[in-house]
């Protein structure tokens, strides 16, 4: 599958961040809004990468469940 697809899916699935493959071939998010203090408290970040899609996918993930578990 092409890099343009993988992004596209992604960008599908979680339509709250900003994704893009830099030209070092590192995957990377970023939140579109602002982290509140208790999310940042419970370990969510603004931007984070990774080696592929699926490792992407996976970070993404375990930041939903953070920032879903931090706000009340």
């Amino acid at each position: 599958m092409s890099f343009d697809r993988h992004l596209a899916e992604i960008a599908r699935e979680f339509p709250e961040w900003t994704i893009w493959r830099s030209d070092a071939g590192r995957w990377w998010a970023t939140r579109h809004h602002p982290l509140t203090v208790r999310q940042r408290e419970a370990g969510c970040a603004m931007t984070i990468d990774a080696d592929d899609p699926e490792g992407l996918r996976r970070q993404l993930r375990q930041q939903e469940e953070r920032a879903t578990g931090a706000d009340p």
